[in-house]
């Protein structure tokens, strides 16, 4: 299984295990990384390797967020990025107990990168054709993506399995 951390994240994977199909032939990515785990998966597929499901956990949405939001956003990283990650590593969590994870050195154009991507059905389309399964978890709680609008556009594509009262990181307690 190839495994694409979020944003700012190295080694999150382990708040997943109760999720992740550890197949050789598995793709899965969270948030952040759903973006990169869905560019892997097309590459492969192009190369002509093997995948047969593709994995995405509270992929990043924010396609149904204003333009105001956004910018907003890169404006706080840029001011006070330590308070800036901070405040959003709380948010992933809450509300529940904070985790133990470890970050990485951001980078601003990352940030943008995964605030301005827009999610294509043809994408999925695409990967359908191909034989392969698509998988979307969301969390009813969570305070970083838009889950019911993100669930909106999923379920024409994919398997969703919207958790009720799960935060970012699909905990429920």
């Amino acid at each position: 299984m190839q495994f694409f951390s979020g944003f700012s994240l190295v080694d999150e994977e382990y708040l997943f295990d109760e999720y992740l199909n550890k197949s050789a032939y598995t793709v899965s990515g969270f948030s952040y990384g759903a973006i990169k785990a869905l560019r892997y998966t097309n590459e492969q597929l192009e190369l002509g390797n093997r995948v047969d499901k593709l994995q995405l956990l509270s992929p990043a949405f924010f396609q149904t967020k204003s333009t105001k939001f956004k910018k907003l956003q890169l404006m706080g990283y840029k001011k006070d990025k330590i308070n800036y990650m901070k405040s959003f590593l709380s948010l992933c969590f809450e509300p529940y107990e904070k985790k133990v994870i470890q970050n990485y050195e951001t980078k601003y154009s990352e940030l943008e990168e995964l605030l301005n991507y827009e999610w294509e059905l043809e994408d999925f389309k695409y990967l359908i054709d191909k034989g392969l399964h698509v998988e979307v978890y969301l969390g009813g709680e969570d305070k970083i993506i838009d889950a019911d609008a993100a669930k909106e556009f999923f379920l024409e594509v994919s398997t969703v399995t919207y958790i009720k009262k799960a935060n970012h990181f699909l905990q429920i307690n």
